[in-house]
This record gives structure tokens, C-alpha cells and sequence, in this order.
């Protein structure tokens, strides 16, 4: 644990950009339970079903301290209104364009939320400056590397699509704007997060819902590929111990860093999906198809640095967690 470790601070205020997707709704969800005041702002994209984005947005409303806020980030004005506005002394920047396999046909939408709205942020932080700014990078970083695990030291400038390339980019930006204008930021490298209120393009969300309709579910690769899979609520805890300790400064005074939230424990497609069909009580008709591309065999998180310097590491098992979101499917989409 670091020696200068503090604990969430509840009297700070948070801007939470990407608040009505995955993580952003469960990690506001978090630090209004905790008594903070958060700021959510989402564009509410057409990328999934919206239905969803509104159901997630329905119950951050219920807390009072909640503020929500429609827009895009790369609509550099209203990002900008928002720090004039609400005036955040923390950001956590997970609004993006999600999706390996989209990106290689929708390459703008990625260009624009990613990397122009990353910018947008970055340039907020520095007229407007805040504690501590937070930002999702992506276990797609570390491409097609065989090396295992994958470490925050190893080279990562070889990424094998659009949106792996966009969130490489987002951390040279920070890393400069860190240097250049001293904005303390922390990267945050997740690697497949799954769980309740989750993505439906992820492959665990499409296979439960063409298994419940009897449809066939098509297995890359044979099924021969691994994922570190991270339960939503691990990558939360992770992101909450961070917040209110920036990285100290590197020998130069910069105040950089990057984490990998991965379960440190790569599990086989195929097992996964045996466990889901178990926890759903049906068994999916399965196609076997060759590797996509832009997809990687492996991803494997080397959690070491988020053990020594908070203490930390995700633990929830596929069991448990897939156990959970399907718990969540049976209810929401009763």
C-alpha cells in the first residue's frame, strides 16, 4: 500500500463522462451510495439499445446528488460548460466509442469520441484544473503480444485495430498534458469487463440473449482464445481506491501513471461459456468460426502494481459474476 494512501473522499465533486454506459452507471452508482456529488455526462449514443442507457441513467436519478448532463465530448463548448458549471475537482473519462470489431467499419466515430473528446477533457483539466483526472484505456493496448502477463512496462506500440489505436493515443495525450501542464492523471488499462447492466455487444450479453432465443452463437477460433475476464463491480472498487490518490511525481515531476484492472486469471472461452449455459439452464447451439480480425488470442493482466500500491485485486470469479448478470437478464428483461 502506498505510504500516502487516502481513502474516497465523499466532499469532492466527480465528473463522470460516459455515465449512462457500463461502468460509468455502476461507478456513479458507487460514489452516490458513498454521499458524493457526481456530475454524469453521456451522449447517449445509438451504438446498443438506449433502452438500457436510460434504464441505467433512471436509477443514478433517484439519488439527489446526481446531476446529468446530455452531450458529446466532442462538443468542445458544452465540455467546457460543464467545468465552468460544476467546477469538478475529480474526472473519470470513460465515455468512448467501444468495440474492437465496430471500429474497423465505423472508423470516425472513433476518431471523434476518443481522441477529439479526449482532447476536449484534457483541455478542460488544464483552464479549469482539477485534483486528479482518470481516463479508460483498454487491455487492447497490449495487441498480439505473447508475452504473459501483460505488464504496464512492456512495449505497447504495435495495437492491431482502430479503437486499440485510439486508446494507445489517449495515453501519449495525457502523458503530455501531464508534462506539459501538470494535470496528475491515471490510465486505466480494464480488460473485459462483464456483469449486470453490461454491454450487449459483449459476447457474454449476445450469447445469452441468442441462446434464450434459440438462435446459434458463433465461437471464434474454435473457442481456443482467452480473456481475463473482470467483474464490473472489481473495476469499480479498483477505480474508487484511486481516485483520491494522483500518481506521484517521476523524477522529471511528472504525474503519470497507468494501471492494468484485470482478474490477473485468463479463462478459456469455451469454459466461459459452459459456465454461462449453466447459469441461464440452456445450452447454446454453437458455430465454429476462424479468428476475427483486429481479435487477440490472449489477454492476461499483471495486477502487481495494483496489489503494492493499493492493496488490491480483483477477485470475483466467473461463477459468481456470471451467476449475477444473468440473475440481472432474467429480471430486466423479463
Amino acid at each position: 500500500m502506498r505510504k500516502d494512501y487516502k481513502p474516497f473522499d465523499a466532499t469532492k465533486k466527480y465528473l463522470i463522462t460516459g455515465a449512462a454506459g457500463f461502468i460509468g452507471f455502476h461507478l456513479s452508482k458507487r460514489l452516490l451510495e458513498l454521499g458524493a456529488s457526481v456530475v454524469g455526462y453521456d451522449n447517449i449514443n445509438d451504438y446498443y439499445d438506449t433502452r438500457l442507457k436510460y434504464a441505467r441513467l433512471e436509477i443514478l436519478e433517484k439519488y439527489e446528488k446526481f446531476t446529468f448532463i446530455k452531450g458529446d465530448l466532442a462538443d468542445k463548448e458544452k465540455v467546457e460548460k460543464v467545468f465552468v458549471d460544476y467546477k469538478p475537482q475529480i474526472v473519470v473519462n470513460l465515455a468512448a466509442q467501444a468495440g474492437v470489431r465496430y471500429s474497423i467499419d465505423n472508423p470516425d466515430a472513433y476518431i471523434s469520441s476518443n481522441v477529439i473528446g479526449f482532447y476536449n477533457i484534457l483541455e478542460c483539466c488544464r483552464h479549469y484544473p482539477v485534483e486528479h483526472l482518470l481516463y479508460a484505456s483498454s487491455s487492447s493496448v497490449y495487441g498480439n503480444q505473447k508475452k504473459t502477463p501483460f505488464s504496464t512496462d512492456d512495449n505497447v506500440d504495435h495495437p492491431i485495430s482502430l479503437y486499440a489505436a485510439t486508446k494507445k493515443t489517449n495515453e501519449l495525450m495525457a502523458f503530455t498534458y501531464s508534462h506539459l501542464y501538470k494535470i496528475s492523471s491515471t490510465g486505466l488499462r480494464f480488460f473485459t469487463v462483464y456483469g449486470p447492466y453490461g454491454r450487449p455487444d459483449m459476447a457474454y450479453f449476445g450469447f445469452t440473449n441468442k441462446i434464450m432465443k434459440g438462435e446459434t452463437i458463433k465461437i471464434f477460433n474454435n473457442g481456443d482464445m482467452y480473456r481475463d475476464f473482470t467483474y464490473v463491480d472489481d473495476i469499480v472498487k479498483g477505480i474508487e481506491n484511486m481516485l483520491s490518490n494522483p500518481p506521484a511525481k517521476d523524477e522529471n515531476g511528472v504525474q503519470y501513471k497507468v494501471y492494468n484492472i484485470g482478474n490477473n486469471k485468463p479463462e478459456k472461452l469455451m469454459y466461459f461459456i459452459e459456465t454461462l449455459e449453466k447459469c441461464i439452464g440452456q445450452k447454446a447451439n454453437k458455430e465454429y468460426l476462424p479468428m476475427q480480425p483486429g481479435d487477440v488470442y490472449q489477454t492476461y493482466a499483471d495486477v502487481s502494481e495494483l496489489i503494492s500500491d493499493f492493496d488490491f485485486k480483483p477477485s470475483t470469479t466467473i461463477e459468481e459474476g456470471l451467476k449475477n448478470f444473468a440473475d440481472w437478464y432474467f429480471e430486466f428483461y423479463k
